[in-house]
């Protein structure tokens, strides 16, 4: 099987900047994409051979959420716990016979961090969403969860500590989620990988020096590490200012 996910940074813009190529080519299985910026009836995307399910946001031309999917799920929620809708269309959860795919775009705690709280207690009612469901089936977790986890995972580290994204709040959300039995699939393969990065700032040629952070990943249960092939970052993939992330396992059936 193969898992894609990208944050498009809006989706008719992408598709306007060769997605479609790209998601032609890359066939994938299960297709996750965030900050998709649209409305229902604003695009109309044809994927032969796909399921399509979206989580649109309230607020018009803001974060969103879709996944494309070759096989038909079991069910389809939004929202966690108790909810079965969320304003900012920013949670998908799909339920297959052998595991649940969760696609999320994580809020941004704001350059001035006022909304950290916010993002801390999404942190933690995720976490539980996911590590409910772990208890059910294996869990494949995925999506641009806006932080770099280790030093590993940003270039410049000095000047970004305590930034949004780079708090040692937000870094120690994924540690404790990581310690409760899921694992990196990124950093499972290539552990010691510098220069690994999925998003880059817009301005002047940050992404040719590869200026970058890893904030896009997928995170899986720890006992599907048997079945994973490979997890890989086409950075060479334009459109947003994310690359897509994929991951590769062996069906779980």
């Amino acid at each position: 099987m193969k898992f894609v996910s990208w944050n498009v940074n809006g989706l008719r813009a992408c598709v306007r900047k060769g997605f479609m190529d790209y998601f032609e080519e890359v066939d994938a299985d299960i297709f996750c994409v965030q900050e998709i910026k649209l409305q229902e009836g604003q695009i109309d995307l044809e994927l032969d051979g796909y399921y399509q399910y979206w989580n649109y946001a309230e607020k018009k031309g803001y974060s969103g959420t879709a996944v494309f999917t070759k096989e038909k799920p079991l069910s389809v929620k939004y929202g966690v716990g108790e909810a079965t809708e969320e304003k900012e269309g920013r949670i998908l959860t799909l339920e297959f016979p052998e595991f649940y795919l969760v696609n999320v775009y994580t809020p941004n705690a704001q350059r001035t961090l006022a909304r950290l709280p916010f993002r801390l207690a999404w942190e933690e009612e995720i976490r539980l969403h996911l590590t409910d469901l772990d208890k059910v089936k294996p869990v494949i977790y995925c999506g641009d969860l806006n932080v770099a986890h280790e030093e590993i995972d940003i270039r410049n580290v000095k000047s970004n500590i305590g930034n949004s994204g780079f708090t040692f709040e937000e870094r120690g959300k994924m540690t404790q989620l990581l310690a409760e039995g899921f694992l990196d699939t990124y950093r499972y393969f290539y552990p010691d990988q510098e220069g690994a990065y999925t998003w880059w700032s817009y301005m002047n040629k940050v992404r040719e020096r590869n200026i970058g952070w890893r904030i896009d990943y997928f995170i899986a249960s720890n006992r599907l590490a048997p079945l994973l092939k490979d997890a890989a970052i086409h950075s060479q993939i334009l459109g947003s200012d994310h690359c897509p992330i994929v991951l590769e396992m062996e069906s779980p059936s």
